[in-house]
């Protein structure tokens, strides 16, 4: 396995807040907690033991949404260890994509394992514990319903509404058929083949099936799952919810954040005067009106906090320090810093996950035979292909020509006084030069019919690194990774990656 990294910078994929967060600029500073570096972990805990977590809850819902999948050793001792003020979380979550859908979900989990286990390095006194919570609650049916393989889409269709995490599975043999037709006998994936049956086939929800597939896929490294959809754990967000609905409190505190954030970068989501849903078994409905204070008492599990809210909720209930996501996530999250200091409840280190481009044996001698290396895939593909052409051994290399050329020039014009000649000179300069460059195109577009075929490699190795010009791990699933390199994968990415190195990771596998 080799492994090259390059700036995020120099991957053109990601936004000025982003980049701005990872080289730790000024501007983003009145919007988090910490940076993230292993030395600020230290006062991020020191923050976190000033909460109030109800660990003993915790705890109890925990073992209970767990009590239908057999838990690993490592994450049976994790669940207990929570008990324990010494006790800390990273966290991680994402939604129900079927089958994990695309491959940064995994990197998601990778990224917060890893820091896991750097934390436990640093901070041997304190105990670190890897959580994945399910965003079961959200109704975006379509963004989690289908995963792509091999350019083609395994599509799960129900008309189901509402939260995705209590849509039942009744259906799910078609998806499974679908999937099997597409992979055939393909020796990786009937390994996970019975995986996908024991999820889908023999769980009663979406959010039963997925815990099941991660905890099967992680739970050796001591990951625990938790479902926010919880009448107990809803209990503490009462408060939260009251002043939400009938105060329209968090609006106004969010609007004003907003604000200072949109004088230097792009807003990520949306606030609204009331950021909760109601949600029931077939539907997730904007609340609009006030509700009465006693009505949330009774029924807290009947409210739903929108993408901007349920941050807040992840971190009342669980002792966290760190949240490992994407960009976005990262942008949205820095809405609420004025939330939590209005909570005096500690904000967590934001953490980047690692993004990754993998690339197979097949692929690599592809691009050895062509002469290029994978980061030259980052650029623009007529860049590739010039940068290509430049070096066969056809190519007639005419730069150092011109710019021999060009001395000559020079050296004529500093022997000509007349301006009216030293015009002309430099006219026919510029014309030379024009003619040369334009002598250069046709060269190159000549090599590129005499190199069709390498040409068409490139541009089919193009397609694989950036499927639909999107980064490889945005379209890309995980069912594709797990049929090239078997178990291997997730044990080379768990021995490759680093969430607090801030470059984009290549993997040569």
């Amino acid at each position: 396995m080799k492994i090259k990294k390059l700036s995020y910078q120099e991957t053109g994929r990601f936004s000025k807040l982003v980049l701005d967060y990872i080289n730790q600029k000024e501007s983003v500073k009145d919007f988090i907690s910490e940076f993230p570096t292993i030395k600020n972990f230290h006062k991020q805990i020191d923050k976190k033991s000033n909460d109030v977590v109800d660990r003993e809850l915790l705890f109890e819902v925990l073992q209970e949404q767990n009590s239908k999948i057999k838990l690993s050793k490592s994450s049976q001792c994790n669940l207990n260890l929570l008990k324990n003020n010494n006790t800390y979380s990273v966290t991680t979550g994402h939604q129900l994509c079927v089958f994990t859908g695309p491959l940064y979900f995994i990197y998601k989990i990778i990224s917060t394992i890893n820091l896991v286990n750097s934390l436990k390095t640093e901070y041997p006194s304190y105990n670190f514990v890897p959580v994945f919570w399910l965003a079961s609650e959200d109704h975006d049916f379509e963004e989690i319903s289908s995963i792509n393989v091999f350019n083609k889409k395994v599509l799960w269709k129900t008309d189901q509404k509402g939260s995705v995490g209590r849509m039942k599975l009744d259906n799910f043999d078609i998806v499974l058929k679908e999937l099997d037709n597409i992979m055939g006998n393909d020796s990786n994936y009937l390994n996970l083949k019975e995986v996908f049956i024991n999820s889908y086939n023999k769980q009663n929800s979406l959010s039963e099936a997925t815990r099941f597939l991660i905890n099967h896929l992680f739970g050796s490294y001591g990951l625990l799952v938790i479902d926010g959809d919880n009448k107990q754990l809803k209990s503490k967000l009462i408060d939260i919810i009251d002043k939400d609905i009938n105060e329209n409190h968090f609006y106004k505190i969010i609007s004003q954040t907003n604000k200072k954030i949109q004088k230097l970068y792009h807003k990520q989501a949306f606030v609204r005067p009331v950021n909760f849903f109601n949600i029931s078994d077939n539907n997730r409905v904007r609340i609009e009106n006030k509700i009465d204070r006693q009505k949330i008492v009774n029924s807290p599990e009947d409210y739903s906090p929108n993408v901007l809210l349920r941050p807040i909720y992840q971190e009342m209930i669980l002792p966290n320090i760190a949240y490992v996501g994407g960009g976005g996530e990262i942008s949205y999250w820095l809405q609420l810093k004025d939330v939590f200091s209005d909570l005096s409840l500690s904000m967590p280190i934001l953490v980047l996950r690692n993004s990754v481009l993998f690339i197979d044996k097949k692929q690599s001698k592809k691009l050895t035979d062509l002469g290029l290396n994978s980061i030259d895939f980052f650029s623009e593909s007529d860049d590739v292909i010039s940068k290509y052409i430049k070096t066969t051994s056809d190519n007639i290399d005419i730069s150092s020509h011109i710019s021999t050329i060009n001395d000559g020039f020079l050296s004529i014009s500093n022997n000509i006084k007349d301006q009216g000649l030293l015009r002309s000179l430099n006219a026919l300069n510029q014309k030379t030069n024009n003619s040369l460059n334009d002598f250069e195109k046709k060269i190159i577009k000549n090599l590129k019919n005499i190199n069709e075929d390498k040409i068409n490699q490139i541009n089919k190795l193009k397609a694989l690194f950036f499927p639909e010009n999107n980064l490889q791990e945005r379209h890309d699933s995980f069912v594709m990774g797990y049929s090239k390199f078997g178990d291997n994968f997730i044990k080379n990415l768990i021995s490759s990656l680093d969430p607090l190195d801030t470059n984009f990771v290549i993997l040569d596998l």
